[in-house]
């Protein structure tokens, strides 16, 4: 089985107003119901994977010094936003003998932002970068977001002055703890979720969380979309190669007000009956915002009525703001079953969702881009 994988210039007053929240904003962000609210390409190149060492002074099976996974997109966010450029991905290498760290794990990131005029969006302007670096901790394989420091590169947000919007520069903190190098001892788990009024549940016998240790968001693109903090668990099913989550909670400020955003749901992966051949798969998304507060009037649940409570947990209710739609992969292997590189399409639809749900969700989603494609 496949394994999980963890966008001409702005002239009008209009876009300008995108880029510096005007005082004027409403206090409640604007829901949007909106096909493809994050579309795009992907591209992965895992070369750590087909470019082992050649020296004989490493560990075995280690890629060569030097050689990084490369994960290059072009994502269109939240419709006038645009996020281009580049990850990449290196791990720990020891020497054979003496078990000595010769290179260190971490991430790079170089993104170009780009905001589009909402009344044509042909029209965009470079207004900055997602830069930085990422040391990964060889003993817990926590990735460090406010690490790079020491490196001279933090991960940071940084915005040019665009007409009467004023840079600005942002930082990353906290730390994603990436799925266990350790297989031993996973735990199984009860996942719950509301529909039609009713609380169902699936039980998974192995779960390896991916947890987010007080992470915080950089703000921007645009100063509408602010600084958030992230914690809680988004957890990969080895059985299925599911993601599952009972709770991410993103925290923020708008407008002088506090909100919280609690993520429930799940990401299934669903792959090709030929997918060894064809390589062909996709994630199918079904992420509900604040559901305990956003229940199912009774009328629009009785479609889940008579579903199993497995049916009805992965079953799409749109009455309920939700982040739906596909992630889509092929996959082509090196040896016949190792992934050597991916090309990957994103189609994820927002129903009832603020275009600040949907930034914050993506940002999290690009920091854990290596966990989540790993198979």
């Amino acid at each position: 089985m496949k394994l999980a994988r963890f966008a001409a210039a702005c002239t009008t007053a209009a876009s300008l107003a995108f880029v510096a929240a005007p005082a004027f904003a409403q206090t409640v962000p604007e829901q949007i119901t909106e096909n493809d609210i994050i579309n795009g390409t992907m591209t992965i190149d895992f070369a750590t994977r087909t470019h082992p060492d050649m020296s004989g002074d490493y560990k075995d099976g280690s890629p060569g010094i030097g050689v990084q996974d490369k994960y290059k997109f072009d994502l269109f966010v939240a419709k006038t936003t645009e996020f281009s450029g580049e990850v990449t991905r290196q791990p720990n290498i020891y020497t054979k003998t003496l078990q000595r760290r010769k290179q260190d794990a971490k991430l790079g990131f170089s993104i170009d932002l780009f905001v589009l005029n909402p009344k044509d969006l042909k029209q965009k302007k470079a207004v900055g970068k997602w830069v930085g670096s990422v040391p990964i901790d060889a003993a817990s394989g926590a990735y460090d977001l406010a690490g790079g420091k020491a490196l001279e590169s933090p991960l940071r947000i940084r915005v040019d002055a665009i007409g009467k919007a004023p840079a600005f520069e942002d930082q990353f903190r906290g730390k994603l703890i990436g799925k266990a190098e350790q297989k031993t001892g996973l735990a199984a788990y009860t996942y719950k979720r509301i529909v039609a009024n009713k609380t169902v549940e699936i039980k998974v016998a192995k779960v390896d969380p991916m947890r987010f240790e007080n992470i915080v968001l950089a703000k921007g693109p645009a100063e509408s979309y602010p600084t958030t903090t992230v914690s809680g668990r988004l957890d990969y099913d080895y059985e299925t190669a599911n993601w599952l989550t009972d709770g991410i909670r993103f925290k923020y400020s708008y407008d002088g007000q506090d909100f919280e955003d609690i993520v429930t749901g799940s990401i299934k992966w669903v792959e090709d009956a030929d997918y060894e051949t064809s390589g062909k798969g996709y994630y199918d998304f079904n992420l509900r915002f604040n559901e305990e507060k956003n229940k199912s009037a009774s009328t629009e649940g009785a479609a889940f009525d008579k579903m199993s409570d497995e049916d009805a947990f992965f079953a799409v209710d749109n009455s309920i703001p939700c982040l739906t739609g596909k992630i889509s992969y092929v996959d082509a292997f090196s040896d016949g079953e190792t992934v050597a590189s991916s090309q990957i399409t994103y189609n994820l639809n927002a129903n009832k969702l603020t275009k600040q749900q949907v930034v914050n969700f993506f940002k999290l989603w690009m920091i854990g881009v290596g966990p989540t494609n790993d198979d």
